[in-house]
């Protein structure tokens, strides 16, 4: 029987092993563009020249200061899933997707204050170096990690080949910085755990951590097991989900729905496309609730949207995230990479997700410790419908 893991606030699920980074944030599609003409930019040239003759420091070399106008640019749009990624990143993004890198084996997350945090996995790398659930990345190998930056960014400086070292500087709670060194491991981890609740063998919890090609038939066995055991009410627990492929929670979704609409994609220059579940699903008429926190993020809201939307079940918990957004990677021609945002979600009821999230039907205050009142309220609203 599987246990579902406590966290805090996530932004972006990120496991820094086998799981590709990729496809995280939303779902990618790749393209190669070209780099644009230098006499596009005259200006930047202008400001180059000065620096060069004027500046009274070292000024870096040509990428560097283009990397720096390219961020700049891309900074420009205020939008912060738009993203330049530098070669070493990229390269770890785009060989983890053929499976040949590895990592830690620990979710990446934001806390309250926008710090990157750990959530290791156990028996994995992380774990058995003693990292704990909460502790604040501040480097990776010596490069520091600001508040705010990309998860995306950040699990890629931490993958790499398999079976070779990361240094990883963490603080826990007001204690002084220290330095942990891991070896990389490639792996993999169950998208989806499911329990019965504690005392009540007829309610049923199918936790799903990230959207992932198999999460749909992760879902389906954890319905199996659970119904042959006599469960008859069902909990989805999404909290702490960052989201993950976008086919694969459309799949989901589609199995607690009887057919119709899942969600709504708004796209520049095209015509908006539905989303909708094929049939009904094997888990269309179990009574249902959803949990959901401020870390319930992107396909995971499109899930909770859809449900919430339909009437099948009430939201508990928390506003969600509210990461409603599809971005585009394009590989440019020095083996860097651009993420651009160019498609939003909406919830059937045409919601839109994107800086907003989704309110809860029923608010219930956070899991604390040992106690979690989101999970009480559900198991008492399925039990009384109230």
């Amino acid at each position: 029987m599987n246990q579902k893991r406590s966290g805090y606030v996530v932004y972006s699920l990120l496991l820094t092993g086998f799981l590709s980074a990729a496809f995280v944030a939303g779902y990618y599609t790749r393209a190669r563009v070209e780099r644009a003409a230098a006499g596009q930019f005259p200006l930047v040239a202008e400001v180059r020249g000065i620096l060069r003759v004027q500046f009274i420091g070292d000024v870096p070399d040509d990428t560097t200061l283009e990397y720096g106008a390219v961020r700049g640019m891309v900074a420009a749009l205020k939008d912060p899933y738009t993203i330049f990624v530098e070669p070493p990143a990229h390269e770890l993004e785009t060989n983890n997707l053929l499976g040949t890198f590895g990592g830690i084996g620990a979710e990446l997350r934001y806390n309250e204050g926008g710090q990157v945090i750990l959530a290791p996995f156990p028996n994995l790398p992380a774990a058995r170096a003693g990292i704990v659930e909460g502790d604040i990345l501040l480097a990776v190998d010596g490069r520091s990690i600001p508040a705010g930056i990309g998860l995306d960014e950040v699990s890629a400086l931490i993958r790499g080949p398999v079976g070779t070292e990361v240094t990883l500087t963490v603080r826990r709670g007001q204690e002084a910085p220290r330095d942990v060194t891991l070896k990389r491991e490639q792996f993999e981890i169950p998208s989806v755990t499911w329990r019965q609740v504690d005392g009540r063998p007829t309610l049923g919890v199918i936790a799903i951590n990230r959207f992932s090609d198999r999460t749909p038939d992760e879902v389906k066995s954890a319905y199996d097991d659970l119904t042959a055991r006599g469960v008859t009410h069902l909990i989805l627990d999404l909290r702490d989900n960052s989201g993950g492929l976008l086919d694969a929670s459309i799949k989901v979704a589609a199995e607690f729905l009887d057919g119709g609409g899942v969600a709504f994609e708004d796209r520049r220059n095209a015509v908006e496309k539905e989303f909708s579940a094929p049939g009904k699903g094997f888990a269309a008429a179990m009574p249902l609730v959803v949990l959901v926190n401020h870390g319930t993020a992107s396909a995971a809201e499109i899930v909770a949207g859809a449900l919430s939307d339909r009437g099948r079940g009430p939201l508990i918990g928390e506003k969600t995230y509210g990461k409603g957004s599809v971005q585009l990677v394009f590989d440019l021609s020095d083996g860097s990479s651009v993420h651009v945002t160019a498609a939003r979600w909406y919830t059937p009821a045409r919601q839109a997700i994107d800086g907003r999230g989704l309110t809860p039907t029923i608010e219930a205050p956070a899991r604390n410790g040992a106690s979690d009142p989101q999970m009480d309220r559900a198991a008492q609203y399925l039990l009384t419908g109230e």
